[in-house]
């Protein structure tokens, strides 16, 4: 009997670690594939324990850092363990990480461009990270929290704030010049703000309206008036800036019981001039002593201080070395103005969850001296330079030079069945690197190029490979040698956005994704538009030239590569007059004057686009009559009025948005495809009505009940494999 008893416990015991075993999901497969990207990056380091380059299962077993729930990674916790290498390109796959915390490292390179969609905070403070913030922060819509102080973060700041919900950003401590973008007046959750020690530049009006209770923009070269604003601002830091300064300004009503906490001053500002002639950088003090000391007392006293300061120096270094790794346990000093986000360990600094949605203010610790390092130079190989270009004639760094006997046999000798066709610079074609990787090489032939135009050539790779944007197709090497000029790009996706509005076999893009490409080439533009001086035109703007990738992300292809065309050969320049007859809808009135390529062409396409989104029509379509081939001049009466707007929308999003968020959208449209150039909007006005529109849209669709099902995603999975193993004509720009 006893031994029966025995036997059903142990059956009882095996069957529930069965079950458990089974119940334990494994981890999203492109979960394992973004730590194993990441930890490639890393160079695979020892101190991160369990993690592997192949095969695993994170949250089945122990990979140190990592916490998930059930089979998702919602936590990466990896401070502090002398971590060199890059963060990688994969990122973006950690689709339900809530928190990652990579602080106090030796990281280097870019920050990814793509980051974990869904994460709510990110801190990569005190490593050596690179360039600056992707363009890609729109669409960390949850995030809550981000600390990239400490870094080697430098140039402008891009217009990347728009539609963002954080609460606190530190920006501190690094290398960003420039005047602060239009976007950061959007940020209407925003409480803590940390922009000291950069070279800023500029007015800080769009911070006047923000709901901060800490701002510290000290040691920057802001100028104008202080907003009077700053007043009710708790926690406020601002000198070391340029500030003009007015001796009749309104006096400054602070609350009594909530003072600015400035160092060093003996009372709080009275009014906006006070703020600076009576809270200056504090000055060490030099007390003169009434009686002078002798040669000798000198001798020994100098001697005897270098002795007491080199003991204190090594001392110094040892405790600042300990105070840096228990950081997060120290507090702040009365005297302190190096005030900082705090770098979370996750237990004395608790995030925030969904079970926890406030953070806890904390009293954030100093940041001690530690050593910041410089940018590293940029990276430039050995130069390899052609006979006919001139000494100083370098090729880009950004991008891999392929030789001609790698792209022949990536292409099998340019052959026929790899050929996707003739684009108005050339033959495109299919291509698979050494690596496996499928590529798109496409074959520009050029005239006879004298010296100048070898260089200028050169000049558009240059600019070309430096292109990064989740919106932009990237250049990834390019080829020069026995008269060729090839350039090889990344595969993006099977399709490009004309196949998909027009095309019969697919079913009509639902109005949510219809904005959300939208945005996203609004955004490719006004990075080509903003971020680079002089400006980069595209120039050649249309649904041709928008790729969708397997996520039905927009990709602009073919951005930089304008000025090439009057290089190409005489037959190339005939192909291109041709397909040119095709887009004439998205040409703007201008075109032909002198100074008419430019970014305000750009805005003009863009407003075509943006209509042929609305209406499912081509921007120019031989096949209607006379009076409506052309889309715009067809659309610009109706526009307006409010019957002929619903007539003219798409019949397959047809009533699934409201009138007034057609209304909306139209006016966008309608500033974009000004006749006069001069009347049209900069495109990060665009992006930011844009943004506006979407979380009207958002707002009416929560409020109702709406198709949680998008069926054009649903019409892609039953067709997409088809064209994963064999690019089509999508990279075409025809």
């Amino acid at each position: 009997m006893k031994t029966k008893q025995q036997s059903r416990y142990l059956a009882t015991i095996l069957l529930t670690v069965l079950l458990f075993v089974l119940a334990k999901a494994n981890t999203d497969p492109l979960e394992v594939l973004a730590l194993q990207d990441l930890y490639k990056s890393l160079s695979n380091p020892e101190q991160l324990r369990g993690w592997r380059l192949e095969g695993g299962d994170p949250c089945g077993e122990t990979w140190m850092g990592v916490s998930c729930s059930g089979s998702s990674i919602v936590d990466l916790q990896l401070r502090e363990l002398k971590l060199l290498g890059s963060l990688g390109n994969q990122l973006q796959h950690l689709h339900n990480l809530k928190t990652m915390d990579v602080s106090f490292n030796s990281l280097q390179g870019e920050i990814p461009f793509g980051l974990p969609p869904n994460a709510t905070h990110i801190n990569m403070a005190c490593n050596n990270l690179t360039q600056s913030i992707p363009f890609s922060l729109p669409l960390l819509t949850s995030l809550q929290s981000l600390n990239l102080s400490h870094n080697s973060l430098s140039g402008p700041l891009g217009n990347v704030f728009s539609g963002l919900q954080i609460k606190e950003m530190d920006l501190s401590f690094n290398n960003l010049t420039g005047d602060l973008p239009s976007s950061f007046g959007t940020l209407m959750n925003l409480t803590s703000l940390y922009l000291q020690n950069n070279r800023l530049t500029g007015s800080v009006i769009y911070l006047a309206d923000l709901p901060l209770a800490d701002l510290n923009i000290e040691d920057n070269q802001f100028s104008g008036i202080i907003p009077s604003h700053f007043q009710s601002i708790p926690h406020l830091w601002i000198w070391g800036n340029k500030f003009h300064v007015e001796p009749n300004y309104k006096p400054w009503k602070f609350p009594l019981d909530v003072r600015p906490l400035i160092q060093n001053a003996t009372g709080y500002p009275t009014t906006e001039s006070s703020a600076i002639m009576n809270f200056p950088r504090p000055q060490t003090v030099v007390r003169k002593k009434k009686k002078g000391i002798g040669a000798g007392s000198t001798f020994l006293l100098v001697g005897g201080l270098a002795l007491l300061g080199t003991f204190f120096a090594l001392f110094a270094v040892r405790m600042s070395h300990r105070r840096a790794q228990n950081l997060a346990a120290s507090h702040i000093s009365n005297n302190s103005t190096a005030y900082s986000l705090p770098v979370s360990t996750g237990r004395e600094y608790p995030v925030a969850t969904e079970d926890n949605p406030q953070m806890r203010r904390v009293q954030p610790p100093t940041i001690p001296q530690l050593r910041h390092l410089p940018s590293p130079p940029v990276r430039i190989d050995k130069a390899v330079r052609r006979k006919s270009f001139s000494a100083t004639c370098q090729y880009p760094s950004f991008a891999k030079l392929f030789s001609a006997a790698e792209l022949q046999l990536a292409t099998n000798s340019f052959s026929e069945e790899n050929l996707l066709g003739e684009g108005p610079l050339g033959s495109v074609y299919r291509a698979i690197l050494p690596d496996g990787q499928f590529a798109v090489v496409r074959n520009i032939p050029m005239s006879s190029l004298s010296l100048h135009e070898e260089e200028q050539f050169t000049e558009v790779l240059q600019i070309a490979s430096k292109l990064r944007h989740p919106n932009i197709v990237t250049l990834l090497g390019f080829c020069i040698e026995n008269g060729e000029h090839l350039l090889v790009y990344e595969y993006v996706g099977h399709l490009s956005l004309y196949n998909a509005m027009h095309d019969e076999v697919y079913k009509p893009l639902s109005w949510g994704l219809r904005l959300r490409i939208a945005i996203g080439v609004a955004r490719a533009l006004d990075y080509l538009h903003s971020s680079f001086c002089p400006p980069i035109a595209h120039s050649d703007l249309k649904a041709t030239n928008i790729l969708l990738d397997e996520e039905l992300t927009p990709r602009i292809a073919d951005c930089g590569l304008a000025s090439l065309r009057p290089l190409t050969s005489n037959s190339v320049k005939l192909r291109a007059s041709e397909i040119a007859i095709q887009n004439t809808g998205y040409i703007a009135p201008e075109h032909g004057q002198p100074g008419s390529s430019g970014t305000k062409s750009d805005t003009y396409a863009l407003g075509v686009l943006l209509l042929e989104l609305l209406t499912g029509r081509k921007a120019f379509d031989s096949s209607r009559p006379r009076g409506e081939q052309l889309l715009v001049k067809w659309a610009s009466t109706r526009l307006h009025d409010r019957r002929s707007l619903e007539q003219m929308i798409d019949g397959g999003i047809a009533g699934t948005f409201s009138s007034r968020v057609a209304s909306q959208y139209a006016d966008i449209i309608s500033l974009c495809t000004q006749v006069e150039k001069e009347f049209r909007p900069a495109v990060s006005e665009i992006v930011e009505a844009l943004t506006a529109l979407i979380q009207k849209q958002n707002k009416e669709a929560s409020s109702s009940v709406a198709d949680k099902t998008d069926p054009f995603s649903k019409s892609f999975c039953s067709t997409r494999t088809r064209f994963i193993s064999s690019p089509t004509f999508s990279y075409l720009s025809s």
